[in-house]
């Protein structure tokens, strides 16, 4: 808690909005996308959050990532797993604004969790093609069941280790997006990043989430933003975004959103 305190004020002092930004594609996704008035009806999204929200059951996690900060042993209810670890109405509409700026029709998701980001995300694009990827049966379980109950046709969950389902996920394959929340930990974090630039494209975009929340993760930001094939960088404290934009000077901004 102490370590995401302090990088929060470090961000903000750093951090511009869009009036400080000294970038045309920034300055235009910044004011045509997350701050425009609306978005996509997120409705249908909103209601999968809030059923799962008011799921009393309890499941037995298996957790491959850095494990939780909220939660003492692998019994959980479902409703409490959406409100801790769900994305959040403010988020999700940002995520919801940034796919309708960029129009992707292929999106990665690494780390579904009970796939409300993934609600979002279907919502936001309903002919784009989704794939997500959840490493525990029982969470991913739940996720399939909310998706068929809510017609979310254009998602594909694959459940297992992502260092088994993700090469092969990638593998012949490009995505225009991809959402990286799945292990909150720097070297698998890392590993997941440079697997998936074989399946990148110069106009794809990737984001990663929580790239605050400890020592490790931001050691993780700063190495893949310097990374030689990204061109731009966006730091949001909540998310990282890189961009593969040929032909421009490397850039970083702080963005406060």
């Amino acid at each position: 808690m102490l370590h995401s305190f302090l990088a929060y004020i470090k961000y903000f002092f750093r951090s511009k909005n869009q009036y400080g930004v000294h970038s045309p594609f920034v300055y235009d996704f910044i004011t045509k996308g997350l701050v425009q008035a609306a978005g996509p009806s997120l409705g249908p999204a909103k209601q999968f959050s809030l059923s799962l929200r008011k799921n009393k059951n309890y499941i037995k996690v298996t957790d491959f990532g850095a494990g939780s900060k909220v939660f003492k042993n692998n019994t959980r209810q479902v409703a409490a797993i959406a409100a801790k670890a769900g994305i959040s109405k403010k988020r999700g509409a940002l995520l919801s604004k940034t796919l309708d700026y960029f129009k992707p029709e292929t999106i990665l998701e690494i780390g579904t969790s009970l796939g409300i980001s993934t609600a979002y995300m279907a919502a936001s694009c309903p002919n784009a093609r989704i794939i997500t990827l959840e490493g525990c049966p029982a969470v991913a379980g739940i996720a399939k069941e909310q998706f068929e109950a809510f017609q979310f046709k254009n998602i594909e969950v694959v459940t297992g280790e992502f260092s088994q389902t993700l090469p092969h996920v990638l593998n012949n394959n490009t995505f225009d997006f991809i959402y990286f929340d799945g292990n909150h930990q720097k070297e698998p974090t890392l590993a997941y990043f440079k697997q998936s630039l074989a399946a990148a494209h110069e106009d794809s975009v990737f984001i990663f989430d929580d790239i605050h929340w400890t020592k490790d993760m931001e050691e993780a930001w700063e190495e893949i933003k310097n990374h030689k094939s990204v061109t731009l960088s966006l730091d949001t404290y909540k998310w990282g975004m890189v961009f593969f934009r040929k032909g421009q000077v490397k850039q970083h901004f702080t963005l406060r959103i």
